[in-house]
């Protein structure tokens, strides 16, 4: 059974849904018994990774849903609209003229899990910790436009930012302004092992490295969130499939990430009234990045030969059987300012430009490259995809491509940021619905790529003007030139948008608002309703 949630494109929020099925069900009850959740994420202990659910620490899918739910933040999203609302603080503002001082007056009463008091210096050394620490695998770059904290009393902060910034309340509402008890973690190091104390919604009460962890509500919680159950279940898969087979047989009640394109198709064609397919609209995107230090990646033309053959068509329906689509800019389809920039500057894929290309630059081909992908964060499919870009490039005769597959996730990010690959595959979770998430993390000057490649105009007046325009639309002009810029340039190349899909038992209510506009689930959206 399928249900799809249709969205027009504009700015992508947490938009209201309009249903297309049957079961949706808005009548959550709680049994006490807890919503097992199905995933193929992994959490470890490692060297390079000491503390995985630490805010500090974590800039990826599986550590935000984890502390979305787990700790507070000054602002959240409400479930439609995309201008965050106050969370943890009862109020928000600018306190000036110029957008560079922000002052939050925080609930009353706010306790952690532990039942510690939360004032406004656990929010101030929360922001501390995050720059002080500045770990490299973690979102301190969100937040190093802040020049400094002030805590006037215990129930107001006071945010004084180096620049203008209009995007500044989007960034508080992430978990990189996640706020953590200051009696309990560290100042100048990682939180390390699986141990969470927060003031968010769920507290975490177990965690079993590669089985299973449990959230549980978290009595000393105030905020705005209604939970529709007390108790979720994270349960850890190996592979999808055993997933599938859990969620069929009923010992797990949901399943998101990540399920095969060919499992979603199975899933909505199937007239199994037991199980039900949510779709909705969504702002991941995929894209490759071009090591610019490389000796023959430098070489702009072979770049510009790369973008004129890869045919995004082909990817998104052969290996991703038409669960995404093509995506010719950084900036996504559903987002202020999307442009086409790749494609009205490559059009079609064809050979023949790409060899014209190479020859006016006197590349000498086949040029051989090295394509390196990841084969444990994205998902099985990832594989089949480089498989038929090399598939694609060699082809044409003008390239001559050899894979690379990484096991390990954090290996392979920092050899990505050590510029220690020719050309590498990504994906990009927003953290929060506006172009400047699509620009900023990967171009401003603190990018967390750590690009070879810096654009002056870029970094030093674009992505400045576009933040001191509170009205987003009139940033239009500003971001439509950073499109274009990339696709002449070539630094990255978009490859595709994915949509949102979640895989639940018929009993099982808030599918539909589960999956937030950055693609992290909100556990306390889901409930337990009435079968078929």
């Amino acid at each position: 059974m399928n249900r799809k949630l249709l969205a027009l494109p504009i700015v992508v929020g947490l938009m209201t849904p309009v249903l297309a099925a049957c079961g949706s069900g808005s009548g959550s009850g709680d049994d006490g018994k807890a919503i097992v959740f199905g995933t193929t994420d992994e959490f470890h202990i490692t060297p390079q990774a000491p503390a995985p659910l630490d805010p500090v620490t974590g800039y990826d899918i599986q550590s935000w849903n984890v502390f979305y739910n787990t700790f507070q933040t000054l602002l959240r999203y409400p479930r439609s609209g995309t201008d965050p609302e106050p969370e943890a603080a009862k109020e928000c503002h600018f306190a000036d003229g110029l957008g560079e001082q922000y002052r939050c007056t925080l609930r009353d009463g706010l306790e952690f899990s532990n039942g510690h008091a939360l004032t406004s210096k656990d929010v101030k050394f929360s922001i501390d910790r995050m720059l002080a620490i500045k770990d490299e695998n973690g979102p301190y770059s969100l937040l190093t436009n802040v020049d400094k904290v002030e805590t006037p009393d215990d129930a107001t902060v006071v945010f004084h930012l180096k620049d203008p910034d209009a995007t500044f309340p989007y960034k508080l509402a992430t978990p990189a302004a996640a706020i953590v008890d200051s009696e309990v973690y560290d100042p100048k190091k990682q939180h390390a092992g699986f141990d969470i104390v927060g003031s968010g919604p769920y507290q975490l009460d177990s965690f079993k490295e590669g089985d299973s962890a449990v959230f549980t509500k978290n009595p000393h919680y105030k905020g705005t969130i209604k939970l529709n159950n007390s108790k979720i279940e994270l349960k850890f898969f190996k592979n999808s499939t055993d997933m599938e087979k859990a969620l069929k047989a009923g010992d797990i009640d949901v399943m998101n990430r990540t399920m095969t394109p060919d499992q979603l198709n199975s899933l909505n064609i199937s007239t199994d009234s037991n199980i039900k397919l949510t779709e909705t609209a969504g702002t991941e995107i995929r894209y490759l990045v071009f090591n610019t230090a490389d000796p023959v990646v430098k070489q702009k033309a072979v770049r510009e030969a790369f973008a004129q053959i890869v045919d995004r068509q082909a990817i998104t329906r052969d290996v991703y059987k038409r669960t995404t689509e093509p995506l010719y800019s950084m900036v996504p389809a559903g987002i202020t300012a999307h442009a086409t920039s790749f494609y009205n500057t490559y059009g079609e894929p064809s050979v023949p430009k790409a060899r014209k290309v190479l020859k006016e630059a006197n590349i000498t081909t086949p040029v051989e490259l090295t394509l390196s992908y990841t084969t444990e964060h994205y998902g099985e499919a990832t594989k089949a995809e480089f498989e038929l870009l090399k598939k694609q490039l060699d082809a044409s005769g003008l390239f001559k491509i050899k894979l690379q597959p990484v096991a390990d996730w954090h290996a392979y990010t920092d050899a990505g940021r050590k510029h220690s690959y020719q050309v590498y595959g990504m994906g990009w979770f927003p953290d929060f619905p506006d172009p400047d998430n699509y620009v900023a993390p990967f171009l401003a000057k603190d990018n967390f790529l750590e690009l070879a490649y810096a654009n002056p105009q870029i970094q030093n007046q674009l992505i400045n003007s576009t933040r001191q325009k509170t009205q987003r639309s009139a940033t239009f002009p500003d971001f439509t030139a950073v499109q274009n810029i990339i696709a002449s340039d070539v630094p990255m190349l978009p490859m595709w948008q994915g949509k949102q899909y979640l895989a639940a038992r018929s009993d099982i209510t808030g599918t539909e608002w589960t999956l937030n506009a950055s693609s992290t689930t909100q556990f306390w959206e889901l409930g337990r309703g009435v079968t078929g």
